[in-house]
């Protein structure tokens, strides 16, 4: 594999499913970004704020960026966390359409509902990519062959009793010695 700037492996999208479903998630924002800057009023009407047409034009555009972050980075995880924070401000601008004097609430909640699954989606694809990224190139180190002590166990096999000697300060002193007789 050949090496990038920042030291990680190159991935391709046909490598992993988690950027499989990046690549489909970069799709499906340029998709729903065309749409939201192409056809703002239209939306805006369909949900009943049609004051916000404008706004949903901006988020069209905020889409079509990420989208295209997603399709042509090699780690495309940055971008994919940029969705997450893009659905948590649809989700809020969608919160806001369940005014009482809105006759199109239905509408705002199969929006909020599609936008909810969307995020969820977005999220297990960011914590995917998150996950393979570590495990491809974080470094596992081996320890099984490792037991912790300097020579194997049989070769330390009373080794301490074999030549110690107790220091005179440890020794019990020879008042306290019991008599020996013999």
């Amino acid at each position: 594999m050949a090496q990038q700037a920042n030291g990680f492996s190159r991935r391709r999208a046909s490598n992993g499913s988690s950027h499989a479903l990046a690549q489909g998630l970069g799709w499906f924002s340029i998709g729903l970004g065309l749409a939201e800057l192409l056809a703002p009023h239209s939306l805006a009407r369909a949900l009943g704020m049609e004051a916000r047409a404008e706004l949903i034009r901006a988020y069209g555009m905020r889409e079509i960026a990420t989208g295209l972050g997603i399709l042509s980075q090699e780690d495309p995880t940055p971008w994919v966390w940029g969705r997450v924070g893009g659905d948590l401000l649809d989700l809020a601008t969608l919160a806001a359409g369940f005014a009482a004097d809105n006759p199109r609430k239905g509408n705002v909640g199969l929006a909020l509902a599609a936008v909810a699954g969307a995020t969820v989606l977005d999220v297990i694809c960011a914590q995917s990519l998150r996950a393979e990224r570590e495990r491809l190139y974080l470094p596992r180190r081996d320890y099984s062959d490792r037991s912790g002590m300097p020579r194997p166990p049989e070769a330390m096999r009373g080794a301490a009793a074999r030549d110690f000697e107790a220091p005179k300060d440890m020794r019990i002193p020879e008042a306290l010695r019991p008599y020996a007789t013999g």
